[in-house]
């Protein structure tokens, strides 16, 4: 499962859409974020926490609430949670729920925890919020776009500066875009100032590969920029997205081109678009 690994992080891969799941360790603790997807990938991350942990505490940080990225919450009973007052607000929460059991449901999976939504212990309200734990300092930012909830992660320590970016800058997927593209663009500009105003040693994206250059950060950002302004443009302008070109880059159209689809729907909403 393991993608990238250094001496202080561990980037797990899942089967299923490439997603990620990121253990951090640092002098003061051990940090998991979005454990996921399958029993025996959960049970491969629980084992790594319990090689490396010794008696560090550990937290739980959840980038958002799509189920993908809490399905594996109870695996980690005696860890600490982090994540933002939105997650806790969900009003899909019972949704984000049943889609777990579902996909459970579908494949015959059996887990050895039970299915339950975040309990959070530490919540995130605000931009650039900070929690110090020893010498490690987690800066976070509010990240809503992709859904309502989501967050950007800042770890910093021994002189490292790893970002995780959740469902956004993936070299995978263009934006998936649930909540409003507006928020979207607000969240890509934020991403803009991380980058320029910090040093930035890795980016996790929740789906795909890891970034440790700069240069791809950037072309990460403008990639996602150009979708939405691209599409917004076509919807009002009532031509034709070229969607030939948007299969050039990104390689999965059979599943992805739904996401594409629904975009499509919520910025004709947004523009008040009806034909």
């Amino acid at each position: 499962m393991i993608q990238f690994k250094t001496s202080n992080v561990c980037v797990f891969e899942s089967a299923l859409f490439r997603t990620t799941s990121t253990v951090i360790q640092t002098p003061d603790l051990v940090l998991i974020v979005d454990p996921t997807w399958l029993p025996h990938e959960v049970a491969e991350i629980q084992q790594f926490v319990e090689t490396v942990r010794g008696k560090r505490p550990l937290y739980l940080l959840f980038t958002h609430s799509d189920y993908d990225h809490i399905i594996g919450y109870q695996a980690f009973p005696d860890a600490t949670v982090i994540a933002s007052q939105a997650l806790i607000d969900n009003p899909e929460r019972a949704s984000n729920l049943q889609q777990i059991l579902k996909f459970d449901d579908d494949y015959y999976i059996r887990r050895s925890y039970m299915i339950d939504y975040p309990k959070v212990n530490y919540i995130v309200n605000k931009d650039e919020q900070a929690l110090k734990i020893g010498d490690t300092e987690i800066t976070f930012y509010l990240a809503p776009g992709h859904n309502s909830d989501g967050i950007f992660t800042i770890v910093a320590f021994n002189n490292q500066h790893i970002w995780i970016a959740g469902d956004y800058l993936s070299n995978i997927e263009f934006p998936f875009i649930y909540h409003s593209s507006y928020d979207y663009e607000e969240t890509l500009a934020k991403a803009e100032h991380i980058l320029q105003n910090g040093k930035i040693d890795l980016l996790i994206s929740g789906h795909g590969d890891v970034a440790t250059e700069k240069s791809e950060i950037i072309a990460r950002i403008q990639d996602s920029y150009l979708y939405i302004h691209t599409l917004r443009e076509a919807l009002q302008s009532d031509k034709e997205f070229l969607t030939e070109q948007l299969w050039k880059r990104y390689h999965f159209p059979g599943i992805q081109q739904k996401y594409h689809t629904g975009n499509v729907a919520l910025i004709k909403k947004e523009l008040g678009i009806v034909r």
